[in-house]
Formats: structure tokens, C-alpha cells, sequence
């Protein structure tokens, strides 16, 4: 069985639908050793740790 639509879909009424697609604002938390701005659940670029760990030495 295929799809067949009853009535054709208008272009304001398809349009209205692809309005609600939209990018989302970007979720910045600090860093809880040094206090930067980093994206969550990432290392920190400032000072290279990720839950309280040290993973990448990061030189000055």
C-alpha cells in the first residue's frame, strides 16, 4: 500500500509547517575549574579538563 493523500496540501499550509524548523540558540555553561564559557558535556578549551579531570595539557 502507498501513500495517497485525500486533498493536495497548499503551499501556505506546507510552509506554515517548515516555519517551526528553526536553528537553536547555543547552550554555554562555564567551566567548573576555571570558569569559561564552554559547550556542555566537551572538554574546556581554556584550561584542557572535563568533569573535574585534566584531559588535554593545555600550554599558556
Amino acid at each position: 500500500m502507498s501513500i495517497c493523500p485525500k486533498n493536495r496540501t497548499s503551499k501556505a499550509r506546507r510552509d506554515k509547517r517548515k516555519a517551526n524548523y528553526k536553528m537553536s540558540p547555543v547552550n554555554l555553561v562555564k567551566c567548573s575549574r576555571c570558569g569559561a564559557l564552554m559547550l556542555p558535556h566537551r572538554v574546556c578549551k581554556a584550561c584542557g579538563t572535563y568533569n573535574k579531570r585534566e584531559i588535554v595539557s593545555v600550554e599558556d
